[in-house]
């Protein structure tokens, strides 16, 4: 079973927290250990933060806010970013001694695709603000993987609402999927959700492949099926409504064949993407994160089987971390100088 990390406590009302600008120190700091570093994990659902000791990433203090970070016609906006994290670190360096910055590493959803707004402001705008003086911008899979696995190689599947493989020998990145759930994300919630919905509609209608009991639990979540069309396909949220229903398919699993077929369907897809990233070679580490994998044993065992034949050199592992642990991780290892992971245009840019 994958260990699953506690949800951090929410920090009431950072935006009305006066944020201190703390300029660049005179000279360089000569000890990691003197300086703190800033870990953000930026997702759809919100954002959490920490701060570490620089010399062992060690973590002081954390916070966390359930407002997302926006996005607009530039991406993910660097502005509310900002107005968002300036604050809420201000807060936690206010009760460790204020402390020079010396690395800062941001995990964000949509990076890859949408982060340019972000690496155009962020460099210039956290200099000034906290006179850090090392940046990393990296997609989430990447902060997940280095939570997951530390600088090593190996694969991780991040899998949530949606699903991306990461992969890496430390000398370049593989991925595999992560292209979203009309394009790709198989396996992940949306998808079993989806397939799930699509059973009970087969069974409302009398065609093969239906399921009653999946019929049955998406009319007790949704109401009557002949209007989910009309209830899903306008909301923005459309992913997080199919996979609401994926713990739905999980829970028929043991009495409903077709259930069961969705999720070793969805074990296949996970452990393809898997597969494609892994380096070659024995012993490499292959880590399972995300709350997809908290629907448990259901999509586990076939998961555990599709993994052994594929990828029969492998290991298997419990993930050491979560992707804020991996942001720390990688900040403290800047404020260092020792990365230890290839950069990549769109999933890990370094600055500094």
């Amino acid at each position: 079973m994958v260990s699953v990390a506690p949800e951090l406590p929410e920090l009431p009302e950072l935006p009305e927290l006066p944020e201190v600008v703390t300029p660049a120190p005179a000279g360089p700091v000569d000890e990691p250990s003197g300086g703190l570093v800033v870990g953000v994990d930026s997702g759809g659902s919100g954002f959490r933060l920490a701060v570490a000791e620089a010399g062992t990433g060690t973590v002081l203090e954390r916070a966390a806010s359930r407002e997302p970070i926006r996005t607009g016609p530039g991406g993910i906006s660097a502005g509310h970013f900002l107005e968002q994290v300036l604050p809420a670190v201000a807060a936690l360096r206010a009760r460790t001694g204020r402390r020079p910055v010396l690395a800062v590493a941001v995990g964000a959803a949509g990076m890859a695709t949408l982060g340019d707004e972000l690496r155009a402001e962020l460099p210039g705008a956290l200099a000034a603000a906290w006179g850090a003086r090392r940046l990393a911008l990296a997609a989430d899979a990447v902060t997940a993987y280095v939570g997951a696995l530390g600088r090593s190689p190996g694969a991780v599947v991040a899998g949530g609402t949606g699903m991306i493989a990461l992969g890496t020998d430390l000398k370049s990145w593989r991925r595999a999927d992560g292209w979203g759930h009309l394009l790709g994300d198989c396996g992940s919630g949306a998808w079993i959700g989806r397939a799930g919905l699509e059973a009970a509609l087969r069974a409302h209608d009398g065609r093969r492949g239906g399921s009653t009991a999946l019929l049955a639990r998406a009319e007790r979540l949704f109401g009557p099926v002949q209007g989910l069309p009309g209830t899903l396909y306008p909301r923005t949220d459309r992913p997080a409504v199919l996979a609401s229903f994926a713990p739905e398919v999980a829970r028929c699993a043991a009495e409903d064949p077709v259930a069961a077929a969705v999720l070793a369907e969805a074990a296949r897809h996970v452990a393809e993407a898997a597969e494609a990233v892994c380096p070659p070679g024995a012993g490499a580490a292959v880590a399972l994160t995300g709350g997809l994998f908290r629907i448990g044993d259901p999509l586990l065992v076939p998961l555990r089987t599709e993994l052994a034949e594929r990828l029969p050199l492998a290991r298997t592992v419990a993930p050491a971390g979560d992707p804020l642990d991996g942001a720390v991780e990688l900040a403290a290892a800047l404020a260092r100088d020792e990365p230890g992971l290839p950069e990549d245009p769109s999933l890990l840019r370094l600055f500094g």
